[in-house]
């Protein structure tokens, strides 16, 4: 499993444990250099020099010391997820760097699986104060390279992405994916990030290809504060995630993986996936509003109860309610929020008892403007009493500035925030879906009722601004996706927004009244399968969900998979994905703004009883003829179909086998 060599002196060569990928590492001068081959193709080389922390006098370790050799080959029963089972096989290695002067010495760990590479630091005794100025990591990719990327924004990661050159990614978000001319993809990304910041590229502004680890900083200028002293301190892994393909990138799971298990004492069985609908996307159409005025307001006890009986009626499992509580007229003030007292037009205990006699659970939300120090402050009164209330869910909001001033979205404060609400949510069996959050590191494995993010820019921006393309939706499995599940909230079947025009009123700066779903209604509904998410939502209205054709298919569509394959995909192109739960396969495939005939593979040996599939129609167009539609019987033996996609659709084929 482990090849050395010493010709150039500490030189040391390792492998995945299939030998699909190698690590060739060298110590020069005290900094590990690493060349990553993958099919005996170079795909990037990296420097690892190490923390510069406030007060020592150089970043880098030191000599390379004492190496270590370990290797772990299992199979991780996943609770929830895109598969059942997920192949954790890595082999590792561990370098003492060792720095004069200093008595303790720093580790560099490095982990090379099947499918990439990943590395941490770990310094021993991490003493109350210290301060962590960077990280200096250097990856190195060839200017011939092609890339995805998205700016970097400390505000925000609800970002369009853009396909270009390497020499054009100057300052770009994680995770960041980069196309090989031979065909090879590759992602940088970060995992376990945990009482840390989180991290962007920067392209060096003199060589091109050559891109700098930055970390996000705080107000001071630091990156990260150890607040106590501990026995390390360990940076998140840093990871490079490796497909021979864009299909075989997309079905990544080595973020997840990187993460710790889950607490051996907790019981976790307490934690369900599950698909909802819910006040909202009425808001983010000016049909309603969040805050108590003149009768506009939406989260009322009447409302929502029409909402959960239809969730009871179309077996939807939950029903969210924004805008239940009172403080979103005094929105931007400190303390705005009150997360117990509801709006006079809103019992919060009727409207829990009426769910629980229907058989629907109810999503909290507790929307902060960007003051979690207030939000902390509430917390456990919050908490409780939703769990008095049988209430096990909460979506929670951070639409505004930080506080205080001068602190990022995507900063150590905001991150161990986030832990903290996730491990108070705990003690309460509460369950999070995190919006306007850091972006995602596989934290759910560590924590399970850490379901899903946001961390995109999703379906709501369709409503009051120039929306997402078809391309946006064929780029994000590529990118965001990859570091874990993205509550995009899909499924809007009024896709040309028709419903109650007229009544709707403009409250986005953004909204110049032209405002539409640009893909068909087809692309919608293969959306849930396309992007994985615990907890998914069917966004539209009630209203508009009530006699269409999609809606039984739509609300029967699984959370959580016991397989997941990637049939086809071209990065901003299209992409097809099968997913199966029990003997149902769910294959969905969507397209780009460019129509496509694409020739689908049934899963081979598998013999079907009925196969169903929802698709464009010959006239159909995402800008001129979105809402039309087939839904076609097929042989139940053939194994394979051609589908053709319309400009910005998609399909889905509910493929049932044979018991």
């Amino acid at each position: 499993m482990f090849l050395s060599a010493s010709a150039e002196g500490d030189t040391l060569l390792f492998f995945s444990p299939s030998q699909k990928i190698s690590a060739k590492v060298i110590c020069l001068k005290g900094t590990p250099s690493v060349q990553i081959e993958y099919a005996d193709e170079v795909i990037t080389t990296l420097s690892c020099g190490g923390l510069k922390i406030r007060g020592w006098p150089v970043a880098a370790g030191g000599s390379c010391g004492r190496t270590t050799r370990h290797s772990v080959s299992s199979l991780v029963k996943v609770p929830y997820g895109p598969a059942a089972f997920v192949q954790d096989a890595f082999n590792e290695v561990t370098i003492e760097l060792i720095k004069e002067g200093f008595q303790d010495t720093a580790i560099l760990k490095m982990r090379l699986y099947d499918a990439g590479f990943a590395f941490r630091y770990v310094y021993p005794g991490g003493d109350s104060g210290m301060l962590v100025d960077a990280e200096v990591n250097d990856f190195r990719f060839s200017d011939q390279d092609s890339c995805v990327w998205s700016w970097a924004d400390y505000q925000t990661l609800e970002k369009t992405y853009y396909q270009t050159s390497i020499a054009k990614a100057e300052h770009v978000s994680l995770p960041f994916t980069v196309q090989k001319n031979s065909g090879i993809h590759v992602a940088v990304a970060e995992a376990s990030v945990i009482n840390y910041t989180t991290s962007t590229l920067r392209q060096d502004a003199s060589v091109r290809g050559l891109f700098h680890w930055n970390l996000v900083p705080a107000a001071d200028g630091s990156a990260v504060h150890v607040y106590d002293n501990t026995d390390s301190l360990k940076t998140p892994w840093r990871v490079l995630l490796v497909g021979k393909d864009a299909a075989e990138l997309a079905n990544n799971q080595l973020v997840w993986l990187l993460n710790d298990p889950p607490a051996v004492d907790q019981d976790w069985s307490w934690v369900h996936p599950i698909n909802y609908c819910g006040i909202w996307w009425e808001m983010h159409l000016g049909l309603s509003g969040w805050q108590f005025d003149g009768g506009r307001h939406g989260a009322t006890t009447v409302n929502a109860k029409k909402y959960i009986d239809f969730a009871a009626a179309n077996g939807i499992l939950g029903v969210l309610i924004e805008g239940w509580n009172t403080g979103w007229e005094k929105w931007g003030a400190k303390n705005a929020f009150d997360f117990i007292t509801p709006y006079p037009d809103f019992d919060l205990a009727e409207v829990a008892r009426y769910a629980h006699s229907k058989g629907v659970e109810l999503i909290g939300h507790h929307e902060t403007g960007g003051d979690w120090i207030h939000y902390e402050e509430m917390l456990d009164s919050a908490f409780a009493l939703y769990a008095s209330l049988g209430i096990h869910y909460v979506k929670t909001g951070y639409a505004g500035p930080m506080q205080p001033d001068g602190e990022s979205h995507h900063g150590q404060m905001k991150v161990e925030h986030l832990q903290h609400i996730v491990e108070t949510a705990a003690k309460y069996k509460i369950m999070i879906d995190a919006h306007e959050p850091v972006m995602p590191s596989g934290l759910s494995r560590t924590w399970p009722n850490l379901m899903t993010f946001e961390a995109v820019r999703g379906m709501e921006w369709n409503a009051w601004s120039e929306g997402n393309s078809p391309s946006h939706n064929c780029i994000l499995p590529f990118t965001r996706a990859l570091a874990g599940p993205m509550d995009y909230t899909p499924g809007i079947l009024d896709v040309e927004l028709n419903y109650r025009r007229s009544d709707r009123i403009r409250w986005n700066g953004l909204d110049k009244g032209e405002s539409r779903i640009h893909t068909t209604v087809s692309h919608q509904l293969a959306l849930p399968v396309v992007f994985y998410s615990p907890m998914q939502m069917m966004a539209d209205l009630p209203e508009n969900y009530s006699t269409h054709p999609y809606t039984p298919v739509l609300s029967r569509i699984p959370v959580s998979w016991d397989e997941t394959r990637v049939l086809l995909a071209e990065i901003g192109e299209y992409i097809v994905v099968a997913r199966r739960s029990g003997r149902i396969w769910y294959i969905a495939g969507i397209t780009n703004e460019v129509s496509r005939t694409l020739k689908i593979q049934l899963p081979a040996n598998v013999p079907f009883e009925s196969l169903v599939l929802y698709h464009d129609a010959p006239e159909s167009h995402f800008m001129k003829q979105p809402a039309s539609f087939l839904i076609d019987s097929l042989s139940a033996s053939q194994t394979d179909c051609s589908i053709e996609l319309a400009p910005g659709g998609g399909f889905l084929l509910v493929a049932k086998a044979i018991p």
